[in-house]
């Protein structure tokens, strides 16, 4: 038990700094820009890993997310980015109760998009630009993430170091495919 909250911390503590370091070094760069959408690619990475870890452990690397994009892309952005604490938490969850790796990642695509064009409603943008630039274009994001999450977690799990991310009272991650894509899948 101990051993497991002490690999979460750090493997989440891993996460949260990659989390800062992805907008910090390539936000604004390694993407699209389309006011009020941003994209910058394997952003989502981080806390969809961490969503095997635990839901809270989810929520950090997400708020982690949001505090990177605050800083490099401002108040817009962050509050996007934010939202990546609430699919988490739900993600992180659906994993506990069972759920697929890369069954939680397709259920969590709708919610993450969703949000993310809702939050910056209050910045001022238009129906079009919050519903079809926003929420079309982070349904898409979170896929391109979604598909280099589960080619992460697939390869760390035939590598043996999918051990690593089995800090979750639950979570497991194991080399068996599940759903057609990813291999990790928690037990109960």
């Amino acid at each position: 038990m101990r051993s497991n909250a002490l690999r979460s911390i750090m493997v989440g503590a891993i996460l949260t700094a990659m989390s800062l370091i992805i907008p910090l070094a390539f936000g604004g760069v390694l993407g699209v820009f389309i006011p009020p959408f941003s994209a910058t690619i394997a952003s989502h990475v981080p806390v969809m890993v961490a969503m095997l870890l635990g839901p809270w452990v989810a929520v950090v690397v997400g708020l982690g997310s949001a505090l990177g994009f605050l800083l490099r892309l401002g108040p817009v952005i962050a509050a996007r980015a934010a939202v990546h604490a609430v699919f988490g938490l739900v993600g992180g969850m659906l994993l506990q109760k069972g759920m697929s790796f890369a069954a939680t990642l397709a259920f969590v695509a709708p919610i993450h998009a969703v949000l993310e064009a809702l939050v910056v409603i209050p910045f001022g943008f238009s129906v079009y630009q919050f519903l079809v630039v926003v929420g079309v274009g982070t349904l898409l994001h979170h896929c391109i993430d979604a598909a280099i999450a589960a080619g992460l977690v697939a390869a760390l799990a035939r590598s043996g170091l999918g051990r690593l991310l089995a800090g979750g009272r639950h979570a497991r991650v194991s080399s068996k495919h599940s759903g057609g894509t990813s291999g990790a899948r928690p037990t109960s």
